[in-house]
């Protein structure tokens, strides 16, 4: 054997040597103290956190977003008093899928049509403590936590995430017209001397305004509350949309 081998296989033990004299005993004590099982245990939480969000693509419905400029709309901060007096903001859906309204309690003309829709809705969804009704006043000057209060035990509200809420007159009117592009203003000349529409918003668990296709493919939007289920077809020959709302509610629940 020549003497060159000779020194490769001396650099090699040597090598060796090293390895077992510096590296050796850091793995053990990098074992004694834990930190590899550490090591496994953050991978594990990476490849849980992978499942989970492919799960959740999964049960993604093919309800679509409202999008402005490119973006899903997602509803602004809120902060209310609801009819039991207890301040309710936006953090209090999150996890929830709700259906959004304006009202007002003395409103002659369609909020009681609309609340009685509600109201049917709310009993599809008996025992679901994952679906709720946000319904905001536009007369927060009339209806106070105590004429809320007196109003949904008068529409028989049973729901506990039904809330009714009061505040801010400017900030109400606001978060309509722009929060949720729900139209709302003062007007003397109509009756009750306050105009508003007719439609519910649609919020899924993440806080974003969703809805099913229109027949272009496109997100209608909103959901109609002025004609009851039961009717059918009003006389001018609009739909209700009750039935679809309710399908869609349910579609939110289960993502």
């Amino acid at each position: 054997m020549s003497k060159k081998s000779n020194y490769s296989y001396v650099g090699i033990a040597f090598i060796i040597l090293v390895f077992g004299i510096i590296v050796v005993p850091r793995i053990i004590d990098r074992v004694n103290q834990d930190d590899v099982t550490r090591d496994e245990s953050r991978s594990k939480d990476v490849s849980t956190s992978i499942i989970e969000d492919k799960q959740k693509a999964q049960n993604k419905s093919d309800l679509l977003y409202l999008e402005i400029n490119g973006e899903p709309k997602k509803v602004p901060a809120f902060s209310f008093t609801n009819q039991d007096g207890k301040t309710i903001t936006n953090e209090d859906y999150l996890g929830k899928a709700y259906v959004v309204e304006f009202f007002f309690t003395t409103c002659p003309t369609i909020c009681p049509i609309m609340n009685r829709n509600l109201v049917e809705v709310q009993n599809q969804f008996k025992g679901f403590e994952n679906f709720g009704v946000a319904s905001f006043t536009i007369t927060p000057e009339i209806d106070t936590p105590e004429v809320l209060k007196a109003y949904s035990e008068k529409h028989n509200i049973t729901n506990p995430n039904w809330n009714f809420l009061t505040g801010e007159e400017t900030a109400i009117y606001k978060l309509a017209n722009e929060g949720f592009n729900l139209y709302t203003a003062k007007n003397a000349s109509v009756e009750g001397g306050f105009e508003h529409s007719g439609n519910f918003a649609l919020i899924d668990k993440e806080g974003f305004i969703r809805s099913r296709k229109d027949n272009f493919g496109n997100p209608m939007i909103f959901y109609n509350g002025l004609i009851p289920e039961a009717v059918g077809v009003d006389e001018d020959g609009i739909p209700q949309e009750i039935t679809i709302l309710k399908e869609d509610i349910a579609k939110l629940l289960k993502e």
